[in-house]
């Protein structure tokens, strides 16, 4: 099957109303994606660039949930290597290329990761870590990354590991263990680019609007935003809600954990040029990772949670003082409460199993339940696009849909292009490595009115809170704070730009 003739990829209130009225009317409906998270956009970009008619829904925002609150890494797999897991690095290390250099390299940047190595350290603790990136830069050989998107590993002396650190412990540093992996400027903002991918290919994105009940003569969604139920038909229902999953298909059994990250001024860390990595046990490390916003993100814990999932996840006290303590080992000034600017929480959606959470597989799965509903669950942000493609298989199956190949290998985001592109821009750096192609765009907001590119927080302005409602499906202040920009991890920064977001929405409404 040929794919659907490119559309805009701009996603708005007009857009949704059109969409739901298609499907009020009876619109052709292949797949219905639940979930507007990783999985669920890049299930919704794979089904409609092989020609499949798509529809996604996402009861509250994109990436919402779980994608938000990642580490913001796309990891090479060097610590599923730890646990002999050959097959799960591997598939990391391919898909972190593809990610760099072909899906969204204005998005991911090359950063450092530095172990640093002290006089009391344990040889075989620093043999282990060598070892592991000797290994890891294997994968990336075996992957296709150049040396110039990822540099090898290499041995630090003291001098060059306080250059890149230098917040750390100087009395017995000996040198560090730097290794190479990449780093989302933002997660939520893949999600969105994904999205808008899959809206360029033909799907239908509609935010607000949940699948509340799954009959043999339908799904019934359900628009949030005016209460309105109507019945749809899809050949097939692919159900990506991540830790939610079991609530469409009562037969997955999760094991959720939650990972917390604390917000800090880099400052509080000496400025640091590279990741702090400090080894945690079990194969495990923490990070501490600068933003590309004078910020910086420590974390992360894995803690097993039991009961009702909640939507929005909080950052218990005891794992902000874990973290701190756990860092506080290895810097020459404390850090104390006061230097948390924000705290947020993240649950990983682990198939269940038997052990602790640090024991469970990062694999994906992709089920089938008696109803046919296609579930797809685990897995990781940097895999998404593995999964979502055996997902879009498993459904073309089910539902003996006819489509074309899959077409993600080589299928670039809006906004994605080569680097020599990407830097011959006439926009602000920061713009390019949030918008790509796009960031001149996101300036055109501001014609005729300059105090539209006035900062009001860490750079972000109105002219972006603009293009957001505009282009990217927000639909409230929080759309755009706490998911489109990212100010919302900071309270203070999210206050100040309320009334800025607000003016943008009805500007643009």
């Amino acid at each position: 099957m040929e794919p659907a003739p490119p559309r805009s990829p701009s996603l708005n209130a007009a857009r949704r109303a059109a969409d739901l009225a298609a499907l009020e009317h009876g619109a052709r409906m292949d797949l219905l994606v639940v979930g507007g998270g990783v999985t669920g956009t890049g299930t919704a970009l794979d089904a409609a660039a092989r020609g499949l008619s798509t529809v996604l829904v996402e009861r509250d925002d994109l990436a919402f949930g779980t994608s938000r609150w990642s580490s913001k890494l796309v990891h090479g797999g060097l610590r599923y290597l730890a646990r002999g897991r050959v097959g799960i690095a591997y598939e990391s290390a391919r898909e972190r290329d593809l990610l760099m250099r072909v899906t969204a390299p204005h998005l991911v940047r090359p950063l450092p990761m530095v172990v640093p190595v002290h006089r009391g350290t344990r040889l075989a603790d620093a043999l282990l870590v060598r070892a592991g990136a000797g290994a890891g830069d294997l994968l990336r050989v075996l992957a296709g990354t150049p040396r110039g998107v990822l540099p090898p590993p290499r041995v630090l002396s003291a001098r060059q590991t306080l250059r890149l650190l230098p917040g750390v412990t100087r009395a017995g540093l000996l040198g560090g263990i730097a290794t190479f992996d990449g780093q989302l400027v933002d997660d939520a903002r893949l999600v969105v680019g994904l999205a808008r991918t899959a809206a360029r290919e033909g799907a239908r994105i509609l935010t607000r609007c949940s699948a509340r009940r799954v009959r043999a003569d339908g799904v019934e969604l359900r628009d949030e935003a005016t209460g309105r139920t109507l019945t749809v038909r899809p050949r097939v229902i692919v159900n990506a809600t991540g830790v939610h999953a079991d609530q469409l298909d009562p037969h997955v059994r999760l094991s959720p954990s939650r990972g917390t990250h604390l917000v800090l001024d880099a400052a509080a860390l000496g400025r640091p040029r590279a990741a702090l990595t400090l080894p945690a046990g079990r194969g495990r490390f923490v990070f501490a990772l600068p933003q590309e916003d004078g910020r910086a993100l420590i974390g992360l814990t894995d803690t097993p949670v039991s009961g009702p999932v909640p939507r929005v996840p909080e950052a218990p006290e005891g794992d902000v003082g874990l973290l701190l303590d756990r860092f506080n080992r290895a810097l020459e000034t404390r850090l104390v409460r006061a230097d948390v600017l924000g705290a947020f929480a993240g649950l990983r959606p682990l198939v269940r199993g038997a052990g602790d959470s640090a024991d469970l597989p990062r694999e994906h799965s992709v089920t089938v339940a008696p109803n046919g509903t296609v579930t797809v669950v685990g897995g990781k942000l940097t895999t998404y696009r593995a999964m979502a493609e055996q997902a879009v298989d498993t459904a073309v199956r089910v539902g003996r849909l006819t489509a074309g190949p899959c077409r993600t290998r080589s299928l670039p985001l809006v906004g994605a292009a080569p680097h020599e592109e990407l830097d011959a821009l006439a926009a602000p750096r920061r713009l390019v490595s949030r918008y790509g192609t796009e960031a001149p765009d996101v300036l055109a907001e501001a014609a005729g009115d300059p105090a539209l590119l006035t900062p009001l927080v860490r750079g972000v302005t109105e002219a972006e809170l603009r293009f957001g409602a505009r282009h990217e499906g927000a639909m409230d202040t929080g759309d755009l704070l706490d998911r489109r920009t990212r100010l919302g991890l900071v309270p203070a920064e999210r206050a100040a730009a309320e009334a800025a977001a607000r003016r943008a929405l009805e500007t643009t409404g």
